[in-house]
C-alpha cells in the first residue's frame, strides 16, 4: 500500500481527499499549470487532510496559464487563494525548444525566465497578499547531443539547468516567491520513477502517479512553514547518536568517530547538524550521563564536528529524558511542537512520544549509516525566508542561559530585571529590517494577537502606506542582544480611531517587561499622530492562548469578547525596567 520510500500511494491520498473539510480557514491553493495538474491538486488536497491541514485546492483547466494569470475574472482570482502554484513542465518547454531557430537558442533559458516573471507580476497585481510556489525544471537528457549536452550552449539541457539557476536567482529577489524543487525530487528517485511515459501521452499528466505522494508532501511542507508550523530546535542525545559506543566506558579512545568505518556515518552526521545550526536551528543536548564526562568529546576530540559552542542548551543527568526535554524548552521558551528529539533508543524514543505527544520523533534506523540520509528525506526544517539574525540564535540561547543562571542570585524578579541594564530601540518599517519582520510574523504563534502573516514585499508597502503606522522593536541588556523581537502594524480606521492589526512579540522575551514597553509605545504613537483611541483584537488559535487576556491586563477596556479599546488621552503609562535607546 505504500509507495517504495514508505510513503503513502496516491490511490491512498485520493481517497483521502475525499474528505475535504469545507472550512473558511482553510488555506487556499490554484493549480495553474501547462499539462494537466489534476492528479497532482488531488495529491494535494489528500495529504493535507493527512497531515490535518485544512487546504482548499482549485484545479485550473489545462494549459489555462494567460488565461487564468492575466483575467482578472478568471477561475483563480474568485477563487482567491492564499497561493498559487505555478507548474510549467519540462516537456512542454522542450517542444517551444524544438520550435526555436538554432541561432536563438542561446537565449531560450532568458526568454523562458522572462515569461515566467511577467507571470509573477501579473499575478502578484491582482493578488499581492498572495504567495506563489514556483515549479522548477526537471533535466531532460534528450539525447541529441549526448555529454557533450553539458558544454553546448545550444542544447536543451544546458538550457534547463541556465533555466534553473536564473529562476532561483529570480525567485531569491522576488521574496513572494518560493520554489518548488522538482529537479531535486527527480535527482533522489530517478526519471523513470518520477514520470511515466503512457500517462503523459493519453493524460497529459508530466509526473508519475507514484511520486505525487512526495511531490503533495513539498508543497504541504511549504504551506506549514507559509503558517509559521517550524520545527525550530533538534534535541540530541550523544551515545550512538552522535558518535558510536558510550563515551562513559569506552573513553574518549574509543568511541566512534571520523572518517575511517562506521565513525563516518557519525561525522557527517554532525556536519549536517553544524549546517543547520548556522542556518539558525537551535541545537540542545540531552544525555543520561555524568555532564564533565559527556562535554569530554565536544572538548577533546580531535574528529568532533560540533562544539560546546554550537549548543545553545547542554543537560546531561540521570534523570527521564522527557523531564530534561521540558527543562530545555524552558529556557528556549519556545512550543514543543518546534522541536524535533533524536536517540538511538527505542525506549528512550517511545517514552519522549509517550510523554510528550507534541514533539517530532524520528524513528532513527538502526543502522547509523542510514541516519543522515534518512533524516534529510524528512524535509523536517522547511523554510520560507532567511536572515542574518538566524545566525546569531545560538549565541542568543546561550546568553538566555546565562540569564537564567544569574537570576538565581537575586531575592526578587524585580531586583534581577532592574541588574539587567535592559533597553529597547524602535524604529518604523524599512528595506534593512524587512527580511526580518517578515520572519517574525511568519514563524510566530504564541504571543501573536491575530496570526496575520506577511511577505518581504507587504512589509514594505505598509511601511510606505500614510494610513498605517508601524514599529519594529529591538531589546538588548548587559548579557547581550535579543535582535528584532515585536513588531506592531496600526491602520486607520477613522479620524479619531487606529486598528492594531498586528502585534506579535519573540517569546524569548516573555517577562522582562518588554510587552510593557510595547504598549506604552503604542500609545505614544497614536498620540503623537493625533489619534484619541486604538482598537485590540484577538483571535483565538490553538496556540495563542497565552495573550488572551493582554489586552485588560494593559489597560484596554473589552467592547465584546474579543476586541478592546484603550484611551489614548487618559492612558497611564506602564511601569518598566526597560530604557528606551536614544
Amino acid at each position: 500500500m505504500c509507495s517504495r520510500d514508505g510513503q503513502i500511494t496516491y490511490n491512498q491520498l485520493k481517497k483521502l481527499a475525499k474528505n475535504t473539510p469545507q472550512s473558511s480557514a482553510a488555506f487556499r491553493i490554484a493549480v495553474v499549470g501547462d499539462s494537466s495538474t489534476q492528479y497532482l491538486s488531488t495529491a494535494i488536497r489528500g495529504y493535507g487532510v493527512m497531515a490535518n491541514i485544512p487546504l482548499q485546492v482549485m484545479d485550473a483547466d489545462y494549459n489555462q496559464i494567460d488565461a487564468q494569470l492575466l483575467d482578472p475574472d478568471s477561475e483563480t482570482y474568485h477563487f482567491g487563494p492564499d497561493m498559487l502554484l505555478l507548474y510549467l513542465s519540462s516537456e512542454w518547454i522542450w517542444h517551444k525548444f524544438c520550435t526555436c531557430p538554432l541561432s536563438e537558442r542561446e537565449l531560450f533559458a532568458q526568454r523562458e525566465l522572462e515569461y515566467l516573471q511577467s507571470c509573477w507580476e501579473s499575478f502578484y497585481q491582482k493578488a499581492p497578499s498572495s504567495r506563489i510556489l514556483q515549479t522548477n525544471f526537471v533535466q531532460i537528457p534528450d539525447a541529441v547531443f549526448g555529454n557533450a549536452s553539458a558544454l553546448v550552449s545550444k542544447s536543451f539541457l544546458y538550457q534547463i539547468r541556465k533555466l534553473n539557476y536564473l529562476l532561483a536567482e529570480a525567485a531569491s529577489n522576488a521574496k513572494m516567491v518560493s520554489i518548488l524543487d522538482l529537479d531535486i525530487i527527480q535527482s533522489t528517485y530517478g526519471r523513470l520513477y518520477t514520470h511515466d511515459n503512457k500517462l503523459k501521452m493519453i493524460a497529459k499528466a508530466m509526473l508519475s502517479l507514484d511520486v505525487l505522494p512526495t511531490v503533495a508532501k513539498q508543497v504541504v511542507d511549504i504551506v506549514c512553514a507559509l503558517k509559521g508550523s517550524l520545527k525550530k530546535c533538534i534535541v540530541l542525545d550523544l551515545d550512538n547518536t552522535l558518535w558510536g559506543g558510550v563515551i562513559g566506558d569506552d573513553g574518549l579512545e574509543g568511541i566512534q568517530l571520523g572518517e575511517l568505518g562506521i565513525g563516518a556515518a557519525f561525522l557527517y552526521l554532525q556536519r549536517w547538524l553544524k549546517e543547520l545550526k548556522e542556518r539558525g536551528i537551535i541545537l540542545a543536548v540531552c544525555s543520561k550521563n555524568n555532564e564533565e564526562t559527556a562535554k569530554l568529546p565536544f572538548e577533546k576530540h580531535p574528529d568532533m564536528v560540533l562544539r560546546l559552542e554550537d549548543i545553545s542548551v547542554f543537560v546531561a543527568n540521570w534523570e527521564d529524558k522527557a523531564s530534561n526535554i521540558r527543562t530545555i524548552q524552558g529556557i528556549l521558551n519556545i512550543g514543543m511542537d518546534s522541536m524535533v528529539f533524536l536517540d538511538d533508543n527505542v525506549f528512550e524514543r517511545n517514552a519522549v512520544r509517550n510523554q510528550i505527544p507534541e514533539i517530532t520523533v524520528p524513528e532513527l534506523p538502526e543502522d547509523p549509516a542510514e541516519y543522515l540520509s534518512y533524516l534529510q528525506s524528512l524535509n523536517l526544517f522547511e523554510t520560507i525566508s532567511f536572515s542574518t539574525e538566524d545566525r546569531n540564535r545560538t549565541l542568543q540561547y546561550q546568553q538566555e542561559s546565562i540569564r537564567q543562571s544569574k537570576q538565581r542570585a537575586f531575592e526578587s524578579y524585580d531586583a534581577y530585571l532592574q541588574s539587567l541594564d535592559m533597553t529597547a530601540a524602535c524604529g518604523r518599517f524599512d528595506s534593512f529590517h524587512a527580511p526580518r519582520i517578515a520572519q517574525l510574523t511568519q514563524r510566530s504563534n504564541q504571543f501573536n494577537l491575530r496570526t496575520v502573516r506577511y511577505t518581504e514585499d507587504d512589509i514594505l508597502r505598509l511601511g510606505g502606506q500614510d494610513d498605517t503606522l508601524t514599529c519594529w522593536f529591538e531589546l538588548k541588556d548587559k548579557y547581550g542582544d535579543y535582535g528584532l523581537i515585536s513588531v506592531v502594524i496600526m491602520k486607520k480606521q477613522d479620524e479619531e480611531t487606529l486598528f492594531i492589526d498586528t502585534l506579535l512579540m519573540s517569546c524569548r522575551v516573555l517577562k522582562r517587561g518588554m510587552e510593557q514597553f510595547v504598549i506604552n509605545k503604542v500609545a505614544s504613537i497614536a498620540k503623537e499622530a493625533g489619534y484619541c483611541r486604538v482598537v485590540g483584537e484577538y483571535i483565538p488559535t490553538a496556540k495563542n492562548a497565552m495573550v488572551r487576556d493582554l489586552y485588560p491586563k494593559m489597560g484596554f477596556t473589552a467592547v465584546d469578547e474579543n476586541h478592546y479599546v484603550l484611551d489614548v488621552n487618559s492612558f497611564v503609562p506602564h511601569a518598566t525596567y526597560i530604557k528606551e535607546d536614544s
